[in-house]
């Protein structure tokens, strides 16, 4: 009788993810280790490689000029990793380049002011420049929203109800990148996406393997036979009278990366020349920079599960934010042409890998150092075609987005009002972006035309992002909806993350967020 009544019980709420290998503060051994940093550079080289791909053509800049801004923009990243893995969030999350300031580049790019410049490397520099005053104008807004506590002050307000939306829609708003970008080049990328699913998911069955190995280095794996594949395929001139699209896409030599990187070279700041500095380019660059800390706010709380952590308090998160902050800055002194986020991709990994350690992050952040002065071994790794990426992506974006599901077991998801908060959060934020993103690509402009283009921009930016909005309509209904009501605090989960709102209330929030060299004596968390 009592084992029916187990099989019918609940699964216990968990604070901490169970399951994981290593969680934040823990180490595997260093073979291992250097290895799954090696596959965190893999999967983050992706978006390294995409975003530089799309802006500099635009700004008039050639291959050269490309792989320039691809390894600066590795180098910066391999500085902010290590910078947020010690000082920051202390979360195992990747730092990199963040889509949510494509948008106020390209309307710095098409500015009529460089029209005037018939030299297309002049008329890049100057592009950069001015990208690159609007961003050290938006790390400021950026750092001081994190480091004066401002976004600590707003996060204590969030709930796993409203935290659910915001972890989802940060990985689901994503999906453009996913199987859209692998059937660009179907016989490439589906074929990693079903070898990734075996290796991962099903092999550590079927066959008496080590499931970490199979799990850990899964990713490493589908790479490496898929992109032989792909060297075959190529060999073979089995697209030499295809579109140049679909050569772009399933080529392994069309990247042009590996004849334009230089054996040796070092970024530095001002490289481009003095930054240049304009009203508009700015308050365009500070919404992208509002998206970017949503977004990234949604990548800490899944790093934090996925390590096995306890939830991140608002003071750790802020802190987190703040040097972001810094980080941005980083970009508009290098000239990396946008700013920085935490990688959703990389978060995924985690959960892929159940391995959530700190270290490991740091190590990865070696490699992007490493190889982003070495571009030429680098660029060798940027030639992986992007439809690879893709699939890998509908792997790891889907866990995170499971990360933001798990948050549910907070909630009680038999009330009506829990119900009507997370699926219309849901959905308005899929149905908001997917609307400004479609008028954008149709019309050329975005549905806000103003008289304005600066305040137009900032629209699109803030209501393109799908986690942005979806978490402002999560929010706003949490915190209003059926207010002063007896039962709302329980069913929004409230009470479960009410001991993680102020740093020492939990004794295992030190373990997992104090900061290194015993540095809590000057920099206390509140």
């Amino acid at each position: 009788m009592a084992t029916k009544t187990d099989d019918f019980a609940p699964f216990p709420v968990k604070d901490q993810l169970p399951g994981v290998e290593f969680c934040v503060s823990s180490s595997p051994n260093w073979p291992e280790g250097i290895v799954l940093g090696f596959q965190h550079y893999i999967v983050m080289l992706g978006t390294t490689v995409i975003i530089p791909s799309i802006l500099v053509p635009l700004m008039g800049g050639g291959d050269v000029e490309k792989a320039e801004v691809i390894n600066t923009v590795l180098f910066v990243s391999g500085i902010n990793t290590l910078l947020q893995s010690l000082f920051g969030s202390r979360l195992p999350v990747v730092m990199g380049a963040s889509y949510a300031y494509v948008i106020p580049a390209l309307y710095i790019t098409f500015s009529y002011r460089f029209t005037y410049y018939l030299h297309p490397h002049l008329r890049f520099e100057e592009t950069m420049r001015a990208i690159q005053g609007a961003l050290i104008i938006a790390s400021i807004i950026h750092m001081i929203t994190g480091f004066f506590g401002l976004w600590r002050i707003l996060v204590r307000f969030l709930t796993p109800l409203s935290a659910a939306p915001l972890v989802i829609l940060t990985a689901v708003g994503l999906v453009a990148l996913a199987f859209p970008q692998l059937a660009r080049c179907i016989e490439i990328g589906l074929p990693a996406l079903i070898i990734l699913i075996i290796l991962s998911q099903y092999l550590p069955h079927l066959f008496k393997c080590k499931r970490s190995i199979c799990e850990q280095f899964a990713v490493l794996f589908t790479i490496a036979i898929v992109w032989a594949y792909a060297e075959i395929l190529t060999a073979a001139g089995a697209y030499d009278k295809r579109p140049d699209s679909t050569q772009l896409s399933c080529r392994t030599d069309r990247s042009g990366l590996i004849s334009a990187s230089p054996w040796v070279r070092i970024p530095y700041p001002l490289q481009w020349g003095r930054p240049s500095f304009h009203a508009s380019d700015a308050f365009a660059m500070m919404a992208a920079t509002y998206v970017a800390i949503v977004e990234t706010t949604g990548s800490f709380i899944a790093a934090s599960r996925f390590g096995s952590a306890t939830h991140i308090p608002p003071s750790v998160l802020s802190r987190g934010i703040g040097w972001q902050g810094i980080g941005v800055l980083l970009g508009g002194l290098f000239g990396t042409a946008t700013g920085s986020t935490a990688l959703v991709e990389n978060t995924g990994l985690l959960g892929l890998t159940k391995v959530g350690s700190r270290r490991v992050v740091q190590i990865a952040a070696g490699f992007m150092i490493f190889f982003s002065i070495f571009g030429k071994f680098g660029a060798v790794l940027a030639s992986i075609p992007l439809p690879i990426f893709a699939a890998l992506y509908c792997v790891l974006f889907a866990y995170v987005a499971s990360a933001g599901l798990g948050l549910l077991q907070f909630c009680n998801i038999n009330s009506f009002r829990t119900k009507f908060i997370l699926g219309f959060s849901i959905f308005i934020g899929l149905s908001v972006a997917q609307y400004f993103t479609e008028y954008l690509f149709i019309s050329g402009r975005g549905p806000v035309h103003t008289r304005t283009s600066a305040f137009n921009v900032i629209m699109q930016v803030i209501f393109s992002s799908a986690a942005t909005v979806g978490v402002m309509a999560a929010f706003l209904l949490d915190c209003t909806h059926s207010y002063g009501h007896a039962s709302v605090r329980r069913d929004s989960g409230r009470h479960w993350w009410e001991k993680f709102r102020v740093y020492h209330t939990d004794t295992r929030t030190e373990e997992f967020y104090a900061l290194p060299y015993n540095l809590n004596r000057f920099f206390p968390s509140f």
